[in-house]
């Protein structure tokens, strides 16, 4: 019997032959298994590390304390425990989310979900296990637009990856115009009352890793990380493919 690693390998490597592949970013072609980036893309991905904020994990230079907090949220009390993303949201990092976010190059979310996994590896995390991974949803009419949430996606891949259930157990309620449009607070108020748990869900006492694709000022994770709080979650943990 054929191992199924060894036939995805097989079948992959023989659409390569028919449909040479490219890096998404920049064009060249690369090899069939090459995860859709280029050796010169793979290694312009900006990687986080250092000094960051220890709850939004925005990145600072210098020294900083432990414990500090940013400009961003130092002045909230926000919901979710801490955030952190192995990647920055620049450059190579961008494109790629923005491709398969609004231009459905499904095919990069292997390598999405790759480096989300890897924003696992904080030390904070270390000796944790997370009860399930709880992707942000979508309002219906916006995913209806967009075909598929990409949280959902990349936390069903994420999980399969980790041995983690994903439990779907949150709910948009409200159709709210697109974070892009307003500055820091009216991300904030854009969001109030338009998350909710979903009906027969049930979080208490579990630890919940909340998964997107970007975090930015936090208001989206804040948002549904406080629904799930007020359900009893014991603890909520933000993981994103990249901060932005």
């Amino acid at each position: 019997m054929f191992s199924a690693r060894w036939l995805r390998a097989w079948t992959e490597a023989a659409s390569g032959l028919i449909y040479p592949p490219h890096c998404a970013v920049c064009g060249e072609a690369v090899g069939p298994l090459a995860a859709g980036l280029c050796r010169s893309c793979r290694r312009a991905r900006q990687r986080l590390g250092g000094s960051r904020c220890a709850v939004c994990g925005q990145p600072y230079s210098g020294a900083i304390t432990a414990d500090f907090r940013c400009l961003n949220c130092g002045d909230r009390d926000l919901s979710f425990d801490f955030a952190t993303a192995a990647y920055r949201s620049r450059g190579v990092v961008r494109d790629l989310i923005h491709q398969f976010k609004y231009k459905r190059r499904t095919h990069l979310r292997p390598l999405l979900a790759r480096m989300l996994v890897e924003g696992f590896r904080d030390p904070r995390l270390h000796g944790k296990m997370p009860s399930a991974l709880v992707p942000v949803p979508l309002h219906p009419t916006r995913q209806r637009e967009r075909e598929f949430n990409q949280a959902e996606v990349l936390a069903r891949l994420a999980g399969s990856r980790l041995g983690l259930p994903v439990d779907d157990c949150l709910q948009r309620t409200r159709y709210t115009l697109t974070q892009t449009h307003f500055h820091r607070d009216e991300r904030f108020e854009n969001l109030e009352g338009a998350f909710a748990l979903r009906a027969g869900a049930d979080v208490a006492g579990r630890d919940l890793v909340l998964v997107d694709d970007v975090l930015t000022t936090g208001s989206t994770a804040d948002a549904c990380a406080r629904v799930l709080r007020e359900a009893g979650a014991s603890s909520v943990v933000v993981i994103t493919v990249a901060r932005g």
